[in-house]
Order: C-alpha cells, then sequence, then structure tokens
C-alpha cells in the first residue's frame, strides 16, 4: 500500500494528462465534430479519408524523413561528442561539457524557435548579414523548401543532442576497464577499440537513445511551426501540423483525432521495428 500510495500522483498525472485523453481522441475518431454541434456518427470514414488525403499523407511523409534526418544526426553527433570528451578531458571537463551541451535542452522550445527565426531570417538574419560581410550571397534558410527542412532539422539537433551526449559520456564511463586494457595488450587501436569494444557495449543505450529520439522527432511541431508556419508551401508541414489546422483551424475534430490515433500507431509500429533490430545489434551484458 505504502508503495502504491507513492506512485499515486504520477499515476493520476499520467491517467488525467495521457491515458484519459488518447481514449478520448480514440473514441472521437469515430465521430464528426465540429464543436459547435453536436457530435454525429462516422465510423470509419475518418480513417478511409486520411488514407486518400494528399496533403495529410505527404506531412506524414515530411515528418519521416525529417525524423530520420534529427535522429541520424543526433545519434552521430552525440556519440561522437561523447567520446571526444570521454577520452581527452579529466573528470571536471566531463563535467563542464556534460553542463554545457545539456544547456539548449532546459530552454523553451518556443522561444528558441523564434530566436532562430530572427537569426536565420534571409532578408534581416545575423547570418545572412555576416555572411554578405564576408563578401558571400544570402542564403535561403526558410524561404526555400530543402533550405527550410535542413535550417529545421540542424535547430532541433543543436537543441536536442545533448540528451543523447549526456547518455553516451554516463554509458562510456561505465564500460569496464579490464575489457579496454585487455583489447589494448591485444593490439587493438582506436578506432577499432571504438567500434568493436565500446559501441557494442553501450548499445543498449544506443537503443534507448534512439527509441527517444525517434519518437520526439515524430512529434515535432514547436520549430516548423513558429519559424515557417509549415512553409514555404508544405514543405515543412508534419503530421502534427497537419492535426493542428485540422482540428483547429478547420474545426474538424474528429478527423483531426483520426490523424492523431494514426501517428500513434506508426510511432508503436516504428519503435516495435527498431526493438525487433535490437535482437541482433544490441548486447546486453
Amino acid at each position: 500500500m505504502f508503495g502504491y500510495a507513492m506512485i499515486a500522483l504520477s499515476m493520476l498525472f499520467v491517467t488525467v494528462f495521457t491515458f484519459i485523453p488518447i481514449l478520448a481522441s480514440l473514441g472521437l475518431s469515430f465521430f464528426h465534430w465540429d464543436v459547435i454541434s453536436p457530435p454525429t456518427w462516422a465510423g470509419l470514414e475518418n480513417y478511409r479519408r486520411f488514407f486518400t488525403d494528399a496533403p495529410v499523407l505527404q506531412s506524414f511523409g515530411v515528418t519521416i524523413v525529417m525524423a530520420i534526418a534529427i535522429v541520424a544526426l543526433q545519434l552521430t553527433i552525440g556519440l561522437f561528442l561523447a567520446v571526444l570528451v570521454n577520452q581527452r578531458t579529466s573528470t571536471f571537463g566531463r563535467t563542464f561539457f556534460r553542463t554545457a551541451f545539456y544547456l539548449p535542452l532546459l530552454a523553451s522550445t518556443a522561444a528558441v524557435a523564434i530566436f532562430m527565426g530572427y537569426l536565420f531570417d534571409a532578408k534581416f538574419g545575423a547570418i545572412n548579414y555576416y555572411l554578405g560581410l564576408l563578401g558571400m550571397s544570402g542564403v535561403p534558410w526558410l524561404t526555400s523548401p530543402f533550405g527550410a527542412q535542413v535550417t529545421i532539422v540542424l535547430i532541433v539537433v543543436w537543441q536536442q543532442v545533448g540528451f543523447t551526449f549526456v547518455l553516451f559520456v554516463s554509458a562510456l564511463m561505465a564500460v569496464p576497464t579490464d575489457v579496454l586494457e585487455a583489447s589494448s595488450i591485444d593490439g587493438a587501436g582506436p578506432l577499432r577499440t571504438l567500434f568493436r569494444i565500446k559501441i557494442p557495449l553501450i548499445s543498449p543505450t544506443i537503443l534507448f537513445a534512439a527509441v527517444i529520439a525517434f519518437i520526439n522527432a515524430m512529434q515535432l511541431f514547436d520549430q516548423p511551426f513558429i519559424m515557417t508556419k509549415g512553409g514555404p508551401g508544405t514543405a515543412t508541414t508534419t503530421a502534427t501540423i497537419s492535426m493542428y489546422q485540422t482540428g483547429f483551424q478547420n474545426l474538424q475534430f474528429g478527423y483531426s483525432s483520426a490523424i492523431a490515433i494514426i501517428l500513434l500507431l506508426l510511432i508503436l509500429a516504428i519503435t516495435g521495428i527498431q526493438f525487433l533490430a535490437s535482437r541482433k545489434l544490441v548486447f546486453y551484458q
């Protein structure tokens, strides 16, 4: 009873703000509802509409492409920095860099997006201003489809990489020193030790970081919505932006709920694939 009492507040929070909204969205996805008039039964019509709605399908494609890029860069850069810091710095240095790289994650995502929007503005942004001082032409960071996607990916990675960095530093510090000494005696160089010893030993941490990063990336909303409103065109319109536009702009909350449920199922499916692949790629001690 004491244990249940200790987790009661957390379970109440999760139930009220997670489980109940999911169930409500699931139920609402079978109705037509514009908030003004009472809901009317729609059956599976909202789900059938999804598979014929080209703009929404495109937004899912944009989301998947950007999520793959974000996760790949986040894991690669985080691991590179962690290996570098773990090998080249003292305990104080590791603490300093962990704090420095983690700080952007503590900032408000909306505030970062607003600041970066001004920074990368094609006409008045500081980056293009300094490029002009160097005699270079301005870059359409947020005004071209490819440029907007790349810019948003880089900003998300910059803000989120501290999380994976901290995980990887902690995992590398936990690698048994006797294993590393044995590999050194056997003549393994730094690269061979990294790819044959360290990465396999921290593969559970890599899996955890990949799963969390992909779940977050698939729900990308703040940066593209604040910086580009999903543009130019629909280049950065993600699945969550489509949900927002469908529900809160077009007042089609039943269809918006169906989009949310499909996104949830897609995230669950991709997460399941990650865990299936981990059976051959992840090594537990």
